[in-house]
């Protein structure tokens, strides 16, 4: 479920739900009144008082700084107020603002905006579509230093796909209103944002139903429903059986960390498979995950033709090659449930249209950038807008990994990953992440629901865990992980 506080509205959907809010008889200025006053407040909360600067720009960001000002300077607070239009020239509700400020205006400058420590951006919103220069550059460039609040975003941050605009100020909190923006949660923005601050305006849920987004922060919110629940009566046949392909012998420790993140995560039974000097290696090292060699595509296709063995993952420590290539044919064709990493993303790579053709079950492909590059190479734009159309283009779930990971659909639905640590980024979390989405396929969860908890329970343990954390460590903080989500996130339990 997709509600305001896990919700990213688009820019043109942003600007819509002001418009349904209005047509539903809320006055604009009443909406900037409220948003100013949650600057304002936001504020005061978070710093002691001293001087504050604020910076307007020509819209509705501005006109919510106006209102911030007027509010903060109603407290007490000793308020500086500069705009880079002149007031005679603001229009509609952002001229009504203006009106309300009875105190000396000041013109938007560099000199201005170096003047106090503490200052709020009020430039320019998630509107932006165009580079900051002149002017506005030299003003952000100015906040270097600077203690800043932003409204909405960061001046110079696409509310869409948090790029930078030319510039953009170090923001030690930001404060939105009625759902974040994609901008929020996708690098460089999110690093740009500081805290986020999502504020009620009175803008009614059901202005976000009529507005039926597809974006969202991940979270159990969007698949909480549907996460595995054990049966006190069921057994391990309930729980699916996995099957993870391993790569030659001198490379079976990335689909022994896969196989068993499956078994952690829930899966009744999980099967590593390779070829007789890959399984030598694998039963030396494994006890409860089993062993069981195979010859090549042939092998995996009569292995799988026993739908027991219900989702498949292949790739971690894989060799590109024609072999890997054949592997990932005979998963496809099998109609077993998908997961496709590493090697395998390489090995099919020029030819990946074919094996999309093929694919009789859910399908999840787990590339980071330059896997993505290699399989996608006429996609651009920003992540979000490229794991969509890798999507669309596949008929797949694609998770394209990084810090700002993003789940996409081939529906349209994008869920961005927000909670991953700086030390996850180490050698075999990735194949952590394959084998959680694998044990989830395999007790049932469809695609884009088990690729969205693998990820957010991926980054949760990571969290629980600091730095020098390695991907064995990850695997075995999964059990407590699953403890800690059952203890808050209710019906995610047994």
């Amino acid at each position: 479920m997709i509600g305001p506080e896990n919700a990213l509205l688009t820019c043109a959907q942003t600007a819509a739900a002001d418009r349904l809010a209005i047509a539903g008889g809320t006055p604009g200025i009443v909406l900037m009144e409220a948003a100013g006053a949650a600057v304002a407040a936001a504020v005061a909360q978070r710093f002691r008082l001293q001087p504050v600067t604020v910076l307007c720009g020509p819209g509705n960001n501005g006109g919510d700084g106006w209102v911030a000002a007027r509010v903060l300077a109603e407290r007490g607070w000793p308020v500086r107020l500069g705009t880079l239009v002149p007031v005679a020239a603001l229009t509609g509700d952002a001229a009504m603002a203006a009106a309300g400020w009875s105190s000396a205006v000041d013109t938007a400058d560099a000199a201005l905006a170096a003047g106090d420590d503490l200052v709020i951006d009020g430039l320019f919103g998630a509107g932006l579509s165009r580079p900051l220069a002149g002017v506005p550059a030299a003003l952000v460039a100015a906040l270097a230093g600077r203690t800043v609040v932003a409204i909405d975003l960061p001046s110079g941050i696409h509310g869409d796909t948090g790029a930078v605009l030319g510039c953009a100020p170090q923001a030690a909190v930001t404060i939105t209103f009625f759902t974040a923006k994609p901008g929020h949660f996708l690098y460089p923005g999110r690093g740009c944002r500081g805290d986020l601050v999502i504020a009620d305006i009175g803008i009614a849920p059901a202005v976000l139903d009529r507005l039926e987004p597809r974006w969202a922060r991940n979270g159990p919110a969007l698949w909480g429903a549907a996460f595995p629940r054990l049966d006190p009566t069921g057994h391990k046949y309930d729980r699916g059986h996995g099957v993870v392909v391993a790569g030659d012998e001198f490379s079976t420790g990335a689909a022994r960390l896969a196989a068993r993140a499956a078994l952690r995560v829930g899966a009744g039974l999980v099967t590593t498979v390779g070829d007789q000097a890959a399984c030598r290696v694998l039963a030396a090292h494994q006890t409860t995950v089993m062993v069981r060699p195979i010859a090549g595509a042939d092998g995996l296709a009569a292995l799988l033709a026993d739908r027991r063995h219900n989702a498949v993952a292949l790739g971690p420590g894989a060799a590109p090659g024609a072999a890997t290539d054949q592997l990932c044919a005979a998963a496809c064709r099998s109609g077993a449930a998908v997961v496709l990493d590493a090697g395998a993303l390489v090995a099919v790579a020029g030819r990946a249209e074919g094996l999309w053709q093929m694919a009789r079950g859910p399908l999840v492909l787990t590339p980071h950038d330059g896997e993505f590059r290699r399989l996608f190479p006429e996609l651009s734009g920003s992540r979000a807008e490229r794991a969509l159309a890798a999507a669309a283009a596949s008929g797949a779930t694609v998770i394209l990994k990084g810090p700002d990971s993003c789940i996409a659909a081939p529906d349209g639905r994008l869920a961005i990953n927000d909670g991953a640590p700086p030390w996850l980024a180490t050698a075999g979390t990735g194949d952590v992440l394959t084998g959680l989405v694998t044990g989830l396929l395999a007790q049932g969860m469809a695609g884009f629901a088990a690729a969205c908890a693998a990820v957010w329970l991926h980054s949760l343990a990571a969290s629980r865990l600091r730095r020098g954390m390695i991907a064995e460590d990850l695997v075995e903080e999964i059990p407590a992980t699953l403890a800690a989500a059952t203890a808050v996130v209710p019906g995610l339990g047994p």
